[in-house]
């Protein structure tokens, strides 16, 4: 197939607009910078505390509707195996990275480079303007997947490759409705664990948190937090109606042709496949515009997070604490490019976009979520529980193995199952290695405690200084003396 000349120019222009609007973006991060009285290191990171709620919305919704999440979604409703009630991305989001190479399949160019110019578009915009700039072109990445993805499905649904979704089809070696799946109950466990992954495990996601901290009010930050909610959902009742149109599709009516992707090993990538050969050509130029502002939009939080992350956390808490704020800017924007590559990196691994999508969550909720528990509700916590959870918890993790990355387990639960030679773990693992790690943390914490409370276990072994600080804590909380506390105000005498 040869090189897709106007879907190239399509999206050469797409991704020309989006860095115009970093750049402008940029722009409006430095007056807001001179305009800052506190840090400015924060304006970059969160905005300076004073964003447009709208500008919130926008932003807090486009980071969770990315490739990952409008891919994914397709990817499950089509696969016999799983089908809409396996779907619980849009589900889960209601109640709370990736990028990959899809325009390959449109423009037939290399993946390599695709990756490698999504990546340095993300990169560039993202150093330039920080916060501002991911922020201002969230807003038209979002709008653009709205509009594009919706206005492909009535062409697929007027295909002829595309039958009635309400009838049996036996194309994809599925059952019938197999788009709409069933949950069985050997089943149950490992649906669970899904569902409270996705819901659970992105409370403890830097992105979110960044953006709540970047809105100007608490109560802007809840409508924010409420409205992106609402549109997540929406954004992803397209890919799921894809999803069923691709798994109810003859194959054998388009350019495709037999076997189905389900049967070539291309689920992941069935929603750009279903734009490019269901759809007329200037349809499926609309959806790779799609599904680039989607990986985008995802990339570009990822990398700001991350790099804020190690700024504030590692670098500044740590290794230099002294650190300017010009100092801290310019290692930002240093995580910011190492974080790209490593993440364009990652975008070679030709894993399910869902397993990968599911991965991205996975070690929040198994070891992050916990510790996010114990920071906002358990105040008896301390670092020495909080590494012992840390720890427990990536251990298991580990041990219980992931198909994705191609770790065998070495852990099996009760219900796991072998196919193919890749072993799968039926039940709710991820949700009892985060109670087991919530746990640790919290019966850790209280024994030390107990111990350096009781004399039992020397004060020079608080390495930490964790019951130091806290003592020292302690006593700038009291009350200081008045001139006259402890005397008899009339007789001027102690008492």
């Amino acid at each position: 197939m040869a090189v897709h000349v106007a879907g190239l120019v399509a999206v050469g222009f797409f991704y020309v607009v989006i860095l115009l609007t970093g750049i402008l973006a940029s722009r409006k991060s430095k007056q807001v910078e001179k305009k800052c009285s506190g840090r400015k290191s924060e304006v970059a990171i969160v905005g300076g505390r004073n964003m447009n709620v709208v500008i919130c919305v926008f932003t807090m919704t486009a980071t969770w509707v990315g490739g990952g999440y409008i891919m994914g979604t397709a990817e499950a409703v089509y696969l016999p195996t799983r089908g809409l009630v396996w779907a619980s991305g849009p589900f889960a989001y209601l109640v709370n990275f990736i990028l990959g190479g899809t325009m390959s399949i449109f423009l037939d160019l290399s993946p390599t480079l695709s990756i490698l110019i999504s990546a340095a578009v993300s990169i560039i915009y993202t150093v330039l303007g920080g916060l501002y700039a991911v922020a201002y072109t969230d807003v038209i990445q979002l709008s653009f997947i709205f509009v594009s993805l919706w206005l492909c499905i009535p062409f697929m649904f007027l295909s002829p490759a595309v039958t009635d979704l309400s009838q049996t089809i036996h194309l994809n070696e599925s059952n019938v409705h197999s788009w709409i799946g069933e949950v069985k109950l050997e089943d149950a466990g490992k649906w669970t664990d899904d569902f409270l992954m996705l819901a659970f495990g992105g409370l403890s996601c830097q992105s979110l948190h960044q953006r709540i901290l970047a809105a100007a009010s608490s109560s802007k930050a809840q409508v924010s937090c409420f409205a992106a909610a609402a549109f997540a959902f929406i954004m992803g009742i397209p890919s799921v109606i894809i999803g069923a149109t691709a798994a109810s599709a003859d194959w054998n009516q388009t350019e495709y042709g037999l076997p189905p992707p389900y049967e070539r090993g291309e689920a992941g990538n069935v929603l750009p496949l279903a734009l490019s050969y269901i759809t007329p050509t200037w349809v499926s130029v609309l959806g790779i515009g799609a599904i680039a502002a989607a990986v985008m939009s995802s990339m570009d939080s990822a990398l700001l997070s991350s790099a804020s992350m190690f700024t504030q956390n590692i670098y500044k808490a740590t290794l230099r604490k002294q650190a300017s704020d010009r100092e801290l800017q310019w290692v930002t924007r240093i995580c910011v490019l190492l974080v790209g590559l490593a993440g364009a990196g990652l975008a070679f691994n030709r894993s399910s976009i869902l397993a990968l999508w599911m991965l991205a969550t996975d070690l929040l909720y198994c070891v992050v979520t916990p510790q996010l528990v114990c920071v906002v509700h358990l105040r008896s916590a301390n670092c020495y529980g909080a590494i012992s959870g840390y720890t427990v918890a990536l251990l298991l993790r580990v041990l219980s193995g992931d198909p994705a990355l191609g770790i065998p387990p070495v852990l099996l639960y009760p219900g796991w199952r072998e196919d193919d030679g890749v072993i799968t773990q039926y039940f709710p693992f991820r949700t009892l290695i985060a109670f087991i790690s919530l746990a640790v943390v919290v019966l850790v914490s209280c024994l030390v405690e107990l111990g350096f409370n009781h004399n039992v276990i020397p004060q020079s072994w608080d390495v930490l200084d964790v019951f130091k600080k806290k003592i020292e804590a302690e006593e700038d909380e009291k009350p200081t003396p008045l001139a006259h506390e402890g005397k008899n105000l009339v007789l001027h005498t102690s008492f």
